[in-house]
């Protein structure tokens, strides 16, 4: 079924709409929940709350794209559970990748530059936007969908070897791109 025509349906309240929404991105968004929670469980149970996060937020949203809408629902459930899990505990998967990023891009904000993080959103678009489709789709499938380096490998045909280089150069071109804007971490 045609995006548009199941956004339709969440408008016109009709349960098809999570059905359809499930046959055809339930392994999109499960995909995405089990890179970040490494749970079969709390997955599913992230997935089945991304149907609900939709139908809460259709209407008044209409997505324009529905499977980024979707994965940004599931992204942002995982990401809190994850939280909620670890929040005396460390380890797992999740704080390395986001502190591979770290040296280009802090997460502790003062409220002067929570101003500025549209901005910074920006820049980080459009930098990822300018990279070549190759070392774009690396660099997404790492730090947004948070796949393991041994997947991305895989899944492109490289060495473990080449996808940490193309990381490693890739977020270098991230930490000069913002320091042309000002940003310092």
């Amino acid at each position: 079924m045609e995006d548009s025509r199941i956004i339709e349906l969440y408008w016109e309240r009709s349960e098809q709409a999570i059905a359809e929404t499930a046959a055809k991105y339930g392994s999109y968004c499960y995909a995405i929940a089990i890179n970040v929670l490494h749970n079969k469980e709390d997955a599913g149970e992230c997935v089945n709350d991304t149907y609900l996060g939709a139908w809460d937020s259709m209407p008044p949203q209409r997505p324009s794209v529905l499977s980024a809408f979707l994965g940004k629902i599931t992204r942002n459930l995982s990401l809190k559970r994850w939280r909620d899990a670890h929040v005396q505990k460390r380890g797992g998967q999740l704080p390395v990748v986001l502190e591979e990023l770290e040296e280009c891009i802090s997460g502790k904000l003062s409220v002067e530059e929570q101003i500025e993080a549209k901005l910074l959103s920006e820049w980080v678009n459009d930098f990822v936007a300018q990279l070549a489709e190759e070392e774009r789709k690396v660099f997404v499938c790492r730090y947004w969908y948070l796949d393991p380096v041994d997947a991305i490998a895989l899944r492109f045909g490289f060495t473990k070897s080449k996808v940490k280089s193309m990381l490693m150069r890739t977020r270098g071109k991230l930490r000069t791109c913002l320091e042309e804007h000002g940003v310092t971490v």
